[in-house]
């Protein structure tokens, strides 16, 4: 079916009439050949939108609306203020940008709804999934040195990334280098939005809500962040019972290596912004060689200008999580992070790191934590945005470490805390976390079972810690609305592995009715060796960057990786339930 849309949709594309002007008509003259200006622009024109493997499909995609002079003499007149102005009005430069995406209006897929309900696998089956999930992910280890996470560019952008989010985007980023990919990139995407069939061909269809990365390059790489949850994958192996001594001895030694990887190899000291004190977080992206990118790939990403990476609020809750549950006694553990993370959270009156690129801004942000970290050379060269899935790391790896840091003794820890609580109330109590358009690198699938990880660690907390941070029993609440979403969104249209082991994370560590398990428990089973070549899964999209343009993350042991966590919780609750089959 696959093959056939490419065949169909390529045959519509070389056949299709050019109705206008294309995008080499009119920027090659202004950005093709060096000049003055801006060398970065012209060099990430020539580099990522007029190379050779996009020249043949976008260079007969013109827009009928460009036949327009008054229209085409704006937009170059946008390109060369971009190029030449020293300090660009980037309001002006991307409103005709933005008219381009505003004319070609897009929306997330909406998966059909299943037939009939699927039976519930035995659990030989479930057990041997998760089996052949572990296998692939320590063959990988062993092969790699690591476990690879790759990044695959789909250039007909974010849905949630309107014409007016453009314009935010471009004033709210801060290096000129990432403004200029920004606006180039949604350039070349209003051309593909504005031609079906080119569009068609750049974004097949596909199976469920998680996007599979089937684009044909993908960037392979390693951060902290990724071997966090490998890490976090494996403990969840070796606590199953269902590894063999061996495999134990090859998880334990994977996962110690990563939780290494993520303290003491991308671990970064930054001040804190209350007090100047130093702390150690960690940065997602290590410098060379540690990220593992190729040297083609590595040197390509310097010379467009994303050659500086800040560490981030998420990496750094998420390595701190793996380490504690790995039991590990590093003294990045031992500090008092809710003190530093206040200095990122969002309030009243003046922020030192305020929401630039609100792009989700139909949320209210009280109480958040902002994504990225100021580096210890003041480097924060992405602007800020606030996702609310990070938001929940920040409670897990707090709850873990409710002791160690004095939660409940420290009250402006504790108040840290509970407004933390009352923006994720907000958030689902509201039903905004529903929306893809709330979140900025995720989307409510993965928020669903990321609060089930959240809330079992809140579970696990003495009766007196839960009252503190939760007097008004938040949790109970967003507990019920997240099963809902689940029970009626999620599980109630067609679904692809990914979507499943995301539900059934969501239902094990929430209590969920063990019967809801089994639409998400068959399509796994069923579609086990889906990833051909000894990869039990394909690649689907894990998390994903709106700016520059679409990015996703994700990879075949990224999906072994958590299907085979959810098994192991789902198998867990359906033994408890008396449900073992």
């Amino acid at each position: 079916m696959q093959f056939e849309h490419f065949i169909r949709t390529g045959a519509k594309v070389i056949t299709a009439r050019k109705s206008g002007p294309s995008l080499y008509e009119i920027c090659d003259p202004l950005l093709r050949q060096p000049g003055t200006g801006d060398a970065h622009l012209h060099k990430f024109y020539r580099t990522a939108i007029a190379n050779l493997a996009l020249r043949p499909l976008l260079g007969r995609a013109g827009l009928a609306s460009l036949s327009n002079p008054a229209r085409t003499d704006a937009l170059r007149a946008a390109l060369t203020k971009a190029r030449d102005d020293p300090s660009p009005d980037w309001a002006a430069i991307g409103a005709p940008v933005a008219d381009l995406i505003v004319a070609c209006p897009q929306s997330h897929p909406r998966p059909p709804r299943p037939g009939a309900l699927p039976r519930m696998p035995a659990m030989a089956d479930i057990e041997r999934v998760i089996r052949t999930c572990a296998t692939h992910l320590l063959r990988s280890f062993r092969r790699n040195g690591y476990l690879p996470a790759y990044a695959a560019f789909n250039l007909v952008g974010d849905p949630d990334l309107t014409g007016r989010d453009l314009i935010t985007a471009l004033t709210g980023l801060n290096a000129r280098t990432y403004k200029n990919a920004t606006l180039l990139f949604n350039l070349a995407r209003g051309f593909i939005l504005g031609n079906g069939p080119v569009a068609a061909l750049i974004n097949p269809p596909w199976q469920g809500i998680a996007e599979p990365m089937w684009a044909p390059v993908q960037i392979k790489h390693r951060s902290a962040y990724y071997d966090a949850f490998f890490a976090e994958a494996l403990m969840d192996f070796t606590s199953s019972g269902l590894a063999t001594a061996q495999e134990r001895t090859a998880a334990d030694a994977a996962a110690r290596e990563m939780i290494t990887f993520c303290l003491d190899t991308s671990g970064e000291p930054v001040p804190n912004p209350a007090d100047g004190r130093s702390f150690t977080v960690v940065t997602a992206l290590a410098p060379p060689p540690h990220t593992r990118i190729s040297r083609f790939f590595g040197d390509l990403k310097s010379d467009l200008g994303f050659g500086t990476y800040v560490p981030d609020c998420d990496t750094t809750a998420c390595s701190l999580s793996a380490a504690t549950q790995f039991e590990a006694d590093h003294p990045i553990l031992h500090q008092p992070f809710l003190d530093f993370y206040a200095g990122y959270q969002t309030g009243p009156g003046d922020n030192r790191f305020p929401v630039t690129v609100p792009i989700n801004d139909t949320i209210a942000f009280d109480g958040g934590i902002v994504t990225w970290i100021e580096n210890a050379a003041s480097e924060r060269p992405f602007g800020n945005d606030l996702d609310p899935t990070l938001n929940l790391d920040v409670l897990e790896a707090a709850f873990r470490n409710h002791a160690r840091w004095g939660i409940v003794d420290t009250p402006e820890r504790l108040e840290v805390l509970r407004r933390i609580v009352r923006f994720q109330h907000e958030l689902v109590h509201s039903g905004a976390f529903a929306n893809p358009r709330s979140h900025i690198y995720y989307l409510p699938e993965l928020y669903s079972a990321y609060f089930g990880r959240c809330y079992a660690a809140f579970c696990n907390l003495p009766v007196a810690t839960r009252e503190a941070i939760d007097p008004d029993g938040a949790f109970a609440d967003i507990r019920r609305h997240v099963l809902a979403y689940v029970y009626d969104e999620l599980l109630a249209f067609e679904i692809n592995p990914f979507d499943a082991a995301l539900a059934l994370l969501a239902l094990a560590k929430l209590g969920g009715e063990p019967e809801q398990f089994a639409p998400a428990l068959a399509c796994i089973v069923r579609q086990l060796g889906e990833g051909g070549r000894n990869v039990p899964f394909k690649a689907y999209e894990w998390n994903k960057m709106k700016t520059p343009t679409r990015i996703l993350v994700g990879g075949a042991e990224v999906t072994s990786a958590f299907v085979l966590s959810a098994l192991v919780h789902a198998r867990a609750a359906l033994q408890k339930a008396g449900g073992a089959i």
